[in-house]
């Protein structure tokens, strides 16, 4: 019996409508295959990159009609989503320009050198496209992490089909931006197969189990992520598995720092953490204040800002009762306080709010570690602590994360003193991104751009944003003493194609 796919609305927790059904393991099964037959046609990078740009500019098309969708499944407004598609756009034209310029393949030519002991033959290395990557949508991001999004767009960059699996609380925009990418193919002469969705909890399971499915893409919680990454690990042969699981995203203020700009700091830490109703993976989740005039300075303003926010929706009322249920458990620890009260709003909203707790209850065993796990939602907590010891002991205990913030006077940023390079430095072991003097909040789509970190904000030590993501699809291969008429154009001596590449150790523009 075919079970349904219904689009919520999370304002009101009706249903919308019916979207699609779920699919089952035969349905799967066809959608991959169908994918894996569409290798060959994706090996022309030229078609690659028009596809990308074709896509994007379909897209926009179709934009009103998507906003209107995701707006309807997520509640996260016309402004917020206009953004993301804007996002969303801007990614597939980047990877289609990477594709044009081709230094993603990484050429490498050695020629042989018989002067050498032992001498060396002649090798030629390059990067190849590993198949079917199945890639799992993000909740918080209907299109910019979803079926058009980061993941997809760098796995058709490097030459791989791509089947996703929707999330269920925006089935509806998914089918839309699926059905933009798969015109975008057939315009360009691809099978519309280059891309296909499919819903349903246990599809996610069979997805990332089938035997033609190369590798896979995540965003989500780490209960959900580390049961497909062990599956992922458990097949027959496994398979790459790159997932985005959580992170609390600390925040170090110095007591200097707030001496300077108290207010400031409190004012730009309520910004960011209620941004977008507390639902960006990279809010932060943890602040270490210092205690003393300055520290409550700063607490001050930030207890005026996050006042001020209004409630808001989350993308669902599982997740709503995750988050009440959530900082309810929190607030109930000894020593903790809550300046302004998050949980409960109307009857589908929440309200934002933050936690304070000496930071020396975080140096010990026991229930406070509870406030070292991420809480999804328009919430923070703020530890105050005596001296840098206190917090060095803090930060001792956090797991990996995808950001990590420092909060410095203009001294110690000046590198004068020597301690903001200190704390830097102690910072950058716990996350893929340092912010300095900014906000985590944000994750610009550049070259640069690094989005991951240790255990468990990430499964590997890729990056799921900027140019670099392309790796994760490709593998390398050498060719060793093969003869110049069997070479692939990207690696033969004249460089017909024109690739960057480096040749006997000299790179070539």
């Amino acid at each position: 019996m075919a079970v349904p796919v219904w689009s919520v609305d999370p304002r009101t927790g009706k249903q919308r409508e019916q979207v699609a059904t779920e699919a089952t393991a035969e349905e799967v099964d066809t959608a991959v295959r169908a994918a894996a037959a569409t290798i060959p046609a994706l090996a022309d990078r030229a078609v690659r990159a028009r596809l990308l740009r074709t896509a994007a500019d379909l897209l926009e098309e179709a934009g009103p009609q998507v906003l209107e969708a995701a707006d309807a499944e997520t509640a996260l407004g016309p402004g917020r989503l206009t953004g993301e598609l804007g996002r969303t756009t801007y990614q597939l034209r980047a990877f289609a320009d990477s594709i044009d310029e081709g230094a993603f393949l990484d050429v490498i030519i050695d020629h042989a050198d018989t002067s050498l002991a032992p001498p060396r033959p002649d090798l030629r290395r390059y990067k190849i496209p590993l198949g079917v990557v199945a890639v799992y949508s993000a909740s918080n991001f209907p299109l910019a992490f979803s079926v058009p999004g980061g993941d997809t767009a760098s796995a058709l960059a490097a030459g791989n089909p791509v089947v996703v699996k929707a999330h269920p609380d925006h089935p509806a925009t998914s089918e839309l931006a699926a059905n933009a990418l798969r015109r975008a193919a057939v315009q360009v002469g691809l099978p519309a197969d280059v891309v296909s969705v499919v819903h349903g909890f246990q599809a996610g399971i069979d997805l990332i189990k089938h035997p033609l499915v190369s590798a896979a893409g995540f965003t989500g919680s780490v209960r959900g992520g580390r049961a497909l990454f062990d599956a992922a690990a458990a097949r027959p042969a496994p398979i790459p598995f790159y997932g985005e699981l959580g992170s609390l995203n600390p925040v170090v203020i110095t007591e200097a720092a707030a001496e300077e700009r108290a207010e400031q700091i409190g004012a730009g830490l309520a910004g960011s953490a209620t941004l977008g109703v507390g639902q960006f993976c990279v809010k932060p989740g943890l602040v270490l204040a210092p205690v003393g005039e300055a520290g409550d300075r700063l607490l001050k303003s930030l207890t005026t800002a996050v006042a001020e926010t209004g409630e808001g929706v989350l993308l669902d009322h599982r997740m709503r009762d995750a988050f009440i249920a959530g900082v309810r458990e929190r607030a109930a620890l000894p020593d903790v306080e809550a300046p302004v009260t998050p949980g409960e709003g109307g009857e589908h909203s929440v309200r934002a709010g933050f936690l304070t707790v000496p930071a020396a209850r975080l140096t010990e065993d026991g229930p406070h570690e509870l406030l070292l796990e991420e809480c999804f939602g328009p919430v923070t907590v703020v530890a105050r602590y005596e001296d840098d010891a206190e917090a060095a002991a803090v930060l001792s205990r956090l797991p990996g994360n995808l950001t990590a913030t420092l909060q410095l006077s203009s001294a110690e940023a000046s590198g004068e003193e020597g301690r903001g390079t200190e704390l830097l430095a102690s910072l950058t072991p716990l996350a893929g991104r340092v912010v300095v003097n900014g906000w985590p909040t944000g994750v610009a789509v550049a070259p640069a751009q690094h989005h991951g970190g240790p255990y468990p904000a990430t499964t590997t030590t890729s990056t799921s944003v900027g140019g670099t993501a392309i790796e994760r699809w490709l593998r390398p291969v050498v060719y060793q003493d093969a003869p110049p008429a069997l070479l692939p154009a990207e690696l033969r001596d004249d460089n017909p194609l024109g690739l960057p590449r480096r040749v006997d150790g000299v790179r070539e523009a």
